[in-house]
């Protein structure tokens, strides 16, 4: 009877800023919807995804063919493994619970999902670059097209991003408390949990806005390019001009309002606005990060299907009730090997 008293007088004195620092959904019933969107997210995507990476390995022999080949196995790779951690995601949610409160797994999810998306945005922004040098300036040498030789400028994308996942460690960024003003903290933690915050952020929203800033430009000039262009072959000008605004729409749906949400919920935790505004911009946030994640559903549609071959290759291999008779699918990576990639293939 005394510690149930103890417990109940315990819990009523927890702050209602403690209650937001925990991690707690204060709508279970909207994150259980969350859940929902995750787990079809992962039904849908999970198996795409597979049959796609099934095809690189098995009938393109990505190691074999053109380099550009080579970075879209990869963004493959990384939706699979952000896949992977959905699952845990969702579970999480529908516990009622914004993150684990197991440190280990919170700091392993965080690491995975942000190691992953910075590999699929590093390789999204690479794939458009190096379509922006073949459409627009296809006889100038560039650092780009020297190191796309070697399919070593793949591992170097990844080792590159892991010093990017470390400020994502240091603190839980799971549930964006950063800036949070606890009075009970001193000085001179709340300095150093103000400097490991702003590097968090810092690292959050260049990993977004840089590669968006650069996609915008190379769908400009790929666009001014195709309006140029008099004679030729324009319909494959037109497929590049396809790709690189695919890139931007799917970047801006994905990546964009998660971005512009953080940046809301950081001015009220700053500013201090009132709890429950505070709550209600976290939930936000965590609505539009779950939106993130159709990134991962999207990406097989318009970075491989918009190349004719694979399309071509995709239906001949998994619907192959879809190829109308007389055409010749194509069945190894020998025919994409040869095809000259400043005209053929768009990826």
């Amino acid at each position: 009877m005394a510690n149930a008293t103890l417990l109940t007088t315990v819990s009523t004195t927890v702050s209602p800023y403690q209650s937001i620092e925990d991690c707690l959904a204060t709508n279970k019933a909207l994150y259980k919807f969350y859940a929902a969107v995750i787990i079809m997210i992962c039904i849908l995507a999970l198996p795409l995804n597979a049959s796609v990476l099934h095809l690189f390995i098995f009938k393109l022999k990505f190691w074999k063919s053109n380099t550009n080949n080579v970075f879209l196995f990869n963004l493959v790779l990384a939706d699979i493994l952000l896949l992977f951690c959905l699952p845990i995601k969702a579970y999480h949610f529908i516990q009622g619970e914004r993150r684990s409160d197991n440190d280990t797994v919170c700091k392993a999810m965080l690491f995975m999902l942000f190691l992953n998306r910075g590999a699929s945005i590093a390789f999204l922004t690479v794939t458009s670059i190096d379509r922006y040098f073949n459409v627009v300036h296809p006889g100038r040498k560039n650092l780009l097209r020297a190191l796309k030789k070697s399919p070593h400028i793949s591992i170097l994308i990844w080792l590159l991003l892991l010093p990017l996942t470390i400020p994502t460690m240091l603190k839980n960024f799971d549930c964006c408390n950063s800036h949070g003003k606890n009075p009970e903290d001193a000085p001179e933690d709340i300095l150093i949990k103000d400097v490991v915050d702003s590097l968090r952020e810092v690292v959050f929203f260049t990993q977004i806005l840089i590669p968006f800033i650069i996609l915008v430009y190379c769908t400009v000039h790929i666009v001014n390019r195709l309006r140029k262009k008099t004679v030729g072959n324009r319909t494959k000008l037109k497929r590049a001009v396809f790709l690189v605004t695919s890139v931007m729409v799917v970047f801006s749906l994905c990546f964009l309002p998660c971005t512009i949400a953080r940046m809301i919920l950081l001015i009220a935790r700053v500013q201090e606005w009132p709890l429950p505004q505070q709550d209600k911009a976290a939930v936000l946030f965590d609505g539009l990060m779950v939106l993130s994640y159709i990134d991962c559903l999207l990406d097989p549609l318009v970075y491989c299907f918009c190349s004719t071959k694979f399309k071509g290759l995709y239906c001949s291999t998994y619907f192959p009730f879809l190829v109308k008779d007389g055409e010749v699918p194509i069945e190894s990576s020998s025919a994409v090997h040869t095809l000259p990639p400043t005209r053929n293939t768009v990826i």
